[in-house]
């Protein structure tokens, strides 16, 4: 929620936002991660966040079991609830850092520990992009319509206390982070199983392209536009499409079968020389 309503707040400012959740575990208790991401220009990655530029962490415990730090950019920030100052915080990468007691701010104003938007007030005073305004507004939007007009006003006004009470320094940057390891695939590595056709087994198809009695291409919003004069040729739309629905002609150019793009945007986001446009609205060139 919190991640959502951030996301919102940008938005009110006329940015392009994106958020979503990820879960680990499915037991109470267990952490929970989600993302957010804002620019002034449309937003067509749709990977997890692995360098953010702010961490959030809504509960100081994690400090100790999961390595919270790695990938934080060196030049970002946080934002950590806690009653420690920020020079006393040790994330094992020195950052601009904002604590807050956001528990005890929920506590006070919605009378339980749930520090979603107590936390969103602090988020305000470490970055300049989304202001304090915004993040109300969005938080009075967003809870308003699930749980009415007073905890509207009840979580704003915890997200102005945390604002007013945030502490602002320098973390510590001591501790050894234990960096996990991950694969994070460029174009060229992703599975050649994209570029194949789909295969059939009696009744059953399978692999890219095998939904083709689904004319998936209503579903999406926007539209990919194919400048052929822009192309180089490198492929890469054509090896990165996970429907499939991106044929090479004869010539090495791509059409699209329009019947099944889902405009998810990954073949402008790989072109290196922004032959592909997408055009918002559902159509066929």
């Amino acid at each position: 929620m919190a991640a959502q309503a951030f996301a919102e707040a940008a938005v009110i400012e006329g940015l392009e936002a994106q958020a979503f959740p990820f879960f680990g575990a499915e037991r109470r208790g267990a952490p929970v991660r989600a993302f957010a991401r804002i620019d002034d220009k449309k937003i067509r990655i749709k990977s997890q966040i692995y360098r953010p530029d702010m961490l959030v962490i809504l509960d100081e415990s994690l400090l100790d079991i999961d390595p919270v730090g790695d990938g934080l950019k060196s030049e970002g920030s946080a934002v950590i609830n806690t009653r420690k100052e920020p020079s006393a915080v040790d994330l094992g990468v020195s950052v601009r850092c904002a604590t807050v007691d956001a528990t005890s701010v929920a506590l006070e104003h919605i009378k339980a520990p749930i520090v979603n938007t107590s936390i969103l007030g602090s988020m305000a005073k470490v970055q300049d992009m989304v202001s304090l305004d915004s993040i109300k507004a969005a938080i009075t939007d967003r809870f308003g319509e699930r749980l009415g007009k007073q905890a509207a006003e009840i979580n704003a006004a915890a997200a102005q206390a945390s604002f007013d009470r945030t502490k602002v320094g320098t973390c510590l940057g001591d501790r050894e982070i234990a960096h996990r390891e991950m694969w994070l695939p460029n174009w060229q590595d992703i599975p050649i199983g994209v570029t194949l056709s789909s295969e059939s087994y009696g009744k059953v198809s399978v692999g890219p392209g095998s939904s083709w009695q689904n004319m998936t291409g209503t579903w999406r919003t926007n539209t990919p536009h194919y400048q052929k004069e822009k192309c180089i040729r490198c492929l890469r739309c054509w090896f990165s499409c996970p429907e499939g629905c991106i044929h090479r002609l004869e010539d090495d150019y791509e059409r699209w079968d329009f019947r099944y793009c889902k405009g998810c945007g990954i073949c402008a986001q790989v072109c290196p020389v922004n032959a592909i446009e997408m055009v918002k609205g559902v159509k066929e060139w």
